[in-house]
Parts: structure tokens; C-alpha cells; sequence
């Protein structure tokens, strides 16, 4: 049987780097999108060493620059003949506003604008590879959220380590209406997709928030604070499990308790969702269908 193919975004460490390897273990030929060429070489070199008969390659694109996105899809596509798993998972939290290549906030374009346009990109692929999955690693700060205005979502402005926790959950709102209206786009094509929450994960995600290491330091030793490969287990039920085939439009919490918290009333808006579709279709240069 020909190789099953998964692309995973930001697989070089955290949750990224698990999702990757438990892919690996599952068989799959894993392709992982980063931005640093070292960091890929060791992922290789690690996931290779660990996992017997592991094939893991690596493709180079920031994910918040438009061009690179381009540019590394068309790589995946001269590549690959189809894909089995697209896993988007690569994302940053940033203390401060920054401003992206393209004039965008970053944490919304490497965050959301950067998976949309991907995602887009590689939906071909997907097709050919039906019954294919597609699994969006949101977060539960998406119920931090500042006010969502679609016109204006990805514009840049300043803001500090408050403001950046509503930005970073304004980003991961926006993953989850992705997910939801693509699923709705997808339907009948084979292609399910699901978005999901790690829970409170130790990685290097809030570097830049200061005392987000004493903070978890001391959470590592409750069971509210997890491992990445703990991070990784939902996401890779969603790309895997047979109880997930078929199964799309939803948000999974590895989150304790998140089953008891009302639903986020933006998620239960489908114009809302479709008027931030066509919104970011606009703003990288898709056709706004």
C-alpha cells in the first residue's frame, strides 16, 4: 500500500515536534513547515533516531509571510501527488505588536492568515487524498478574545502583554471559525475538518510573556500543566482515530472542565463565519467565494 502523507506546520518542537512524531510512529510519511534550517535538521535527525523507519522532510516557509506560504505550497505540490493529514500547528504568541511582511499584524498572520492561505493552497491535494483530514491546533484563549471585527481583524496597533492576550485569543477564534466554515466548504468532498485545544501546554509558545516560565514551573507540577506529547494526543486522535472518520466542523478541548463552559457566541454565527472567510481570502489575495 502506497505511503500515507501528513504535513505538519511548526514540527519542530512542543507540540508540533509530537504531533510529528506520533504521525511517524503511525506509519506516515511526515512533512514538516518551519522557519529555521537547523532546527529542522535536528528534528529529522531525532524523529529518524527515535522512531524505526521514520520519513520526516522538511520545507521552509514563515508562515507569516505570504510569499513564503506560496512558495512552500507549491514545493508541497511539485512534491507530493496528494495528503492524507495537514495538521496546522505552527503559531507564536508575542509580547508586542509587530507588523508582518505584509502589513498585517503577526500574530494574526503567522496564527491565522498563514494556515488559511496553506490551507487553501493545499486543498487539491486533499481532495486527491480523500478520505483526508485537516486538524486546526486552536486554544481555549480563544474566550479572551477582544471584540471581533472582521473588517478590521488582521490590522496592526500597539499593545503590550495585556492587549497581546487578547490578540493571541482573537487569532485562535479565528482558527476555529477556519475550521468550522471550511469544514462546511468541504462537505461531500471526503475532507473532514476539526479544530482543537492542547490544554495548558509546556512549551516555548509565551517565551516572550515574562513570568510565563515561574508560572509554569510551578503548573509542571499540577495536573492542570501537560507534556507536549500530552499536548499532542488530541490532535493526533483527530488526524487518525476511525471514531474521528467522517467527523468535521468541531472544537475538541484537552482542556479539564472546558465541557462545562458556554459555547463562545461567535461560534454559533455562521454569517459571522462566513463574512471572516471572505475577509481573509481578501487579505491574501484568494478569491473571496
Amino acid at each position: 500500500m502506497e505511503s500515507r502523507i501528513a504535513i505538519v506546520t511548526g514540527g519542530t518542537s512542543g507540540i508540533g515536534k509530537e504531533i510529528a512524531r506520533g504521525l511517524a510512529r503511525a506509519g506516515l510519511l511526515v512533512g514538516i513547515v518551519c522557519r529555521n534550517e537547523l532546527r529542522a535538521a535536528a528534528t529529522v535527525e531525532e524523529l529518524t533516531r527515535d522512531v524505526p523507519g521514520a520519513r520526516v522532510e522538511t520545507f521552509l516557509a514563515d508562515l507569516s509571510v505570504q510569499m513564503d506560504v506560496r512558495r512552500v505550497a507549491a514545493s508541497l505540490t511539485e512534491r507530493f501527488e496528494r495528503l492524507d493529514v495537514l495538521v496546522n500547528n505552527a503559531g507564536v504568541h508575542l509580547l508586542r505588536a509587530k507588523v508582518s511582511a505584509d502589513g498585517h499584524d503577526r500574530m494574526i498572520a503567522t496564527n491565522h492568515l498563514g494556515p488559511f492561505l496553506l490551507t487553501n493552497l493545499l486543498t487539491g491535494l486533499l481532495e486527491k487524498g480523500a478520505p483526508s483530514r485537516v486538524v486546526v491546533v486552536a486554544s481555549e484563549a480563544h474566550r479572551h478574545s477582544d471584540r471581533l471585527d472582521a473588517e478590521r481583524m488582521a490590522e496592526p496597533g500597539a499593545y503590550g502583554p495585556a492587549g497581546s492576550l487578547r490578540v493571541y485569543g482573537r487569532s485562535k477564534l479565528l482558527n476555529i471559525l477556519f475550521a468550522q466554515e471550511l469544514a462546511r466548504r468541504m462537505e461531500g468532498s471526503g475532507v473532514t475538518v476539526n479544530a482543537m485545544c492542547p490544554g495548558v501546554v509546556a512549551t516555548s509558545l509565551s517565551r516572550d510573556v515574562r513570568g510565563s516560565e515561574r508560572i509554569g514551573g510551578l503548573l509542571s507540577h499540577t495536573p492542570v500543566m501537560r507534556t507536549p506529547a500530552q499536548g499532542a494526543r488530541m490532535a493526533l486522535r483527530l488526524a487518525l482515530d476511525e471514531e474521528f472518520e467522517g467527523r468535521s466542523g468541531g472544537f475538541h478541548s484537552s482542556t479539564p472542565g472546558a465541557g462545562m463552559l458556554p459555547t463562545v457566541g461567535a461560534l454559533k454565527d455562521p454569517e459571522l463565519r462566513r463574512v471572516v472567510w471572505e475577509r481573509s481570502a481578501r487579505l491574501v489575495g484568494l478569491p473571496a467565494l
